[in-house]
């Protein structure tokens, strides 16, 4: 039976995905928007405990890969459409195809490289573009926030997340952080403190951090790039 737990663990995802569509097609966008976080700790949780049992696989991979596909490719694009994008007629549809579209290809990058073994992510991972959207309907449907041209906001945020799900930037997967016995007990006091202040104001606390890793990936990459010009000049005086 534990040999089932990764499987099982991304039907859940995919249950949570699909979940999601049905509730933003019933008009329910704040639990459409609260399956996709679901979604994604089954995510998490399906691949750590196959590599925890030594029970990783192609046919794991792919299913994972095409559950993903619907939790966060085409649940959250039809979530930020029905949101706010329809205003926007054809454009605004045409906004969230190409984003799905990304978030295959994306994935179709991912597992042609995942015997690569690398240590990051190259590109946005899937999760983290369909929390940004998720987060941006529940924020602005829970703190009741309004502006001129939101939508237009939201329409360049599509664009911008769906070209960096593709992009060759780099943002780090956290994969071989581990923890050690002796740190054990730090780790609970820090994620209490987190997850008491994400649960006091959750909508606009999972905007922040969400946004903050997403910048990360771009900042990473600049300053990267900053350095190896410096010391490319460097070699040259």
């Amino acid at each position: 039976m534990i040999y089932l737990l990764p499987n099982i663990f991304t039907t859940l995802n995919i249950f949570c995905g699909y979940f999601s569509i049905i509730s933003t097609i019933n008009g329910d966008l704040e639990k459409a928007s609260w399956a996709i976080f679901l979604a994604m700790v089954f995510d998490i949780f399906d691949g750590r405990i196959a590599r925890f049992i030594k029970r990783t696989s192609n046919f794991g991979l792919e299913y994972d890969s095409l559950c993903d596909l619907v939790s966060f490719g085409i649940a959250p694009s039809l979530l930020i459409y029905q949101f706010i994008l329809k205003d926007f007629g054809k454009a605004g549809w045409l906004a969230c195809f190409l984003y799905t579209t990304c978030v295959a290809l994306r994935l179709a990058r991912f597992n042609v490289r995942a015997s690569s073994g690398l240590s990051y992510f190259e590109g946005l991972p899937s999760p983290a573009g369909a929390a940004i959207l998720a987060s941006v309907v529940l924020f602005f449907t829970k703190t009741f926030t309004t502006f001129s041209y939101i939508n237009w906001i939201v329409l360049i945020l599509v664009y911008v997340v769906s070209y960096l799900l593709v992009s060759p930037i780099q943002y780090p997967s956290f994969k071989e952080i581990k923890i050690k016995k002796a740190q054990t007990f730090y780790f609970l006091v820090f994620f209490v403190i987190g997850f008491t202040i994400v649960a006091s104001h959750p909508s606009t606390t999972l905007l922040v951090i969400i946004t903050f890793y997403i910048l990360l990936g771009p900042f990473l990459f600049f300053k990267n790039t900053g350095l190896k010009i410096i010391k490319k000049f460097n070699r040259k005086s």
